[in-house]
């Protein structure tokens, strides 16, 4: 099972006027579709998307229930959220196994999440992030890392000499639905990590986040 984290204010999700996820690259493809096809060739046949109203119109518009792609796909209508482990939390009840989450305006498509879900489960984590480098720490959740155990995770510190940076793509158990906070990065992650429940896998491999026209 995955899910795709469309969470959040609408306005904060759109480029030109249309939303990240929807928005065409220059394959031809879009972002939502791009990300389905991905989870589906790594074997993950049941997708969830969590977003508002006029975002998750428009999702279903392009994918449908996923039949025609060889996946499966409900959707999760989000009515307010205070952040990104708020809107996650729109799952509780609906799943008891693990499940991978990518965040919904991001292209994945070179990164093996088959590595990452067998890392998870031969771990004795909640959680289980893809970590990556990056030559700019600061604008990203970074990592102290101890073998695979995250012993410390800071969103977007001030200053930074680690480039292990987290890449918003991660797998985690049911309990993670429980956790205090209204966000993964500054709430939940830190917290599961001072616990020594947080998890990392490193990838050589980067995501693209679609912030700007040219990211397409």
């Amino acid at each position: 099972t995955a899910v795709i984290l469309c969470g959040g204010p609408e306005e904060d999700l759109k480029l030109n006027g249309e939303f990240r996820p929807t928005v065409d690259l220059k394959s031809g493809n879009k972002v939502i579709v791009n990300a389905v096809t991905s989870l589906r060739k790594h074997g993950f046949k049941k997708i969830f998307v969590i977003a508002r109203h006029n975002l998750l119109t428009k999702i279903f518009e392009v994918l449908k229930d996923g039949s025609s792609r060889g996946v499966k796909v409900e959707y999760i209508e989000e009515k307010e959220s205070r952040g990104t482990a708020s809107s996650l939390k729109a799952l509780k009840g609906r799943i008891k196994t693990p499940f991978l989450v990518v965040y919904g305006d991001i292209v994945f498509s070179n990164i093996d999440l088959s590595q990452l879900w067998n890392a998870h489960v031969h771990k004795n984590s909640l959680a289980t992030l893809l970590l990556t480098t990056s030559s700019k720490p600061h604008e990203k959740g970074n990592a102290i890392v101890e073998g695979s155990r995250i012993l410390n995770f800071v969103q977007k510190p001030k200053k930074s000499d680690n480039y292990l940076v987290f890449s918003p793509i991660f797998v985690c158990e049911p309990d993670v639905l429980n956790s205090d906070g209204d966000t993964l990065e500054y709430d939940v992650f830190p917290k599961l990590a001072q616990e020594g429940l947080l998890s990392g896998h490193l990838s050589s491999q980067k995501e693209k986040h679609i912030h700007g026209v040219e990211d397409l």
